[in-house]
C-alpha cells in the first residue's frame, strides 16, 4: 500500500514538472529533459509518461518527441497540484502603485484595471461592469499573438473576431461560478476559435451594486501558479478602490 501511494505522489510530481517545463520552453518535453530532477533513469521516467498519455494528461504532438499537456492534463494541474499558489511581494506592492493615482470616473479605474492585469500576468487583462451592456476594456492583446501558438495567421484572425465580437466574449465572462476564480481551459470556453487560450476569471463588487468580473486571456500555456493568485489580488484592491469612492 505503501508503494502505491509512493508511486502515485511520483506520477503526479512527474506530470507537474512535465506541464512546468512545457509552459515554460513551449517545446515538448522529453523524459531526458526532467530525469535527473527526480533522480531516476530517462526509460523510468519515460514508462511513467507513457502512462500518463495513456490517461490522456499528455500526448504527442508529433510520431516522434517529447510530450505536451492536454485539456485533461492541464485541468488536473490546475485544480490538484497548485495548493500552494502564493503572489510575491513585489507583486502585490506593483498592484498597490497602480491604484495610487486615484480617479472619480469608474471608465478610468477599470481601463487602469486592465492595464494592471496585463502588465503583471503579461497576457490580456479585461474588465466589465455588468450595467454596460456590451462594453468592457481589455488590454495586452499583442502579448498573445506574441506567444508561440499564435505565430499562426488564421489562429491569430479568429482570436481577434472573438475578441471583436465583445458580446461573445462578455457572455463566457459573465458565466455563473461559486468560487473566487474560475479556470477556463481550452475546450471549456466552448469557443473553437479559442481552444488554444485559457481564460481565468475573478469579481469584484461596487458597494451594493452587482458583481463586475475581471478576466486574464492567455494560452493554455498559462503560468498558471503566477496568474491566479495576482489575478485575486487584484480583484481585492479593485473591490477597495470602488468602495472607497
Amino acid at each position: 500500500m505503501v508503494r502505491t501511494v509512493d508511486y502515485e505522489s511520483r506520477r503526479r510530481a512527474i506530470l507537474a514538472a512535465t506541464i512546468n517545463k512545457y509552459i515554460q520552453d513551449a517545446t515538448p518535453v522529453a523524459s531526458e529533459d526532467i530525469a535527473q530532477d527526480f533522480s531516476l533513469s530517462p526509460a523510468t521516467v519515460r514508462n511513467i509518461l507513457a502512462e500518463l498519455e495513456e490517461a490522456d494528461y499528455l500526448r504527442h504532438p508529433y510520431t516522434s518527441g517529447g510530450r505536451i499537456p492536454t485539456n485533461k492534463g492541464y485541468r488536473y494541474y490546475v485544480d490538484f497540484l497548485l495548493l500552494q499558489m502564493v503572489l510575491l511581494e513585489e507583486d502585490k506592492e506593483s498592484i498597490t502603485r497602480g491604484y495610487k493615482r486615484k480617479s472619480n470616473r469608474l471608465e478610468d479605474i477599470l481601463d487602469k484595471t486592465s492595464e494592471i492585469i496585463s502588465t503583471i500576468t503579461h497576457y490580456a487583462g479585461i474588465t466589465s461592469f455588468p450595467e454596460w451592456h456590451g462594453k468592457f476594456f481589455y488590454k495586452g492583446i499583442s502579448l498573445i499573438l506574441n506567444q508561440p501558438e499564435f505565430q499562426d495567421y488564421h489562429k491569430i484572425r479568429l482570436l481577434i473576431k472573438v475578441i471583436e465580437d465583445k458580446q461573445y466574449l462578455l457572455n463566457i465572462i459573465n458565466r455563473d461560478f461559486t468560487n473566487k476564480v474560475k479556470v477556463y481551459i481550452g475546450e471549456e470556453l466552448g469557443c473553437p476559435e479559442m481552444e488554444g487560450c485559457s481564460l481565468v476569471v475573478s469579481s469584484y463588487r461596487l458597494k451594493d451594486k452587482s458583481l463586475g468580473r475581471l478576466a486574464v486571456l492567455g494560452p493554455m500555456r498559462m503560468e498558471y501558479t503566477h496568474t491566479i493568485p495576482a489575478l485575486e489580488y487584484i480583484s481585492d484592491a479593485l473591490t477597495e478602490v470602488m468602495n472607497s469612492f
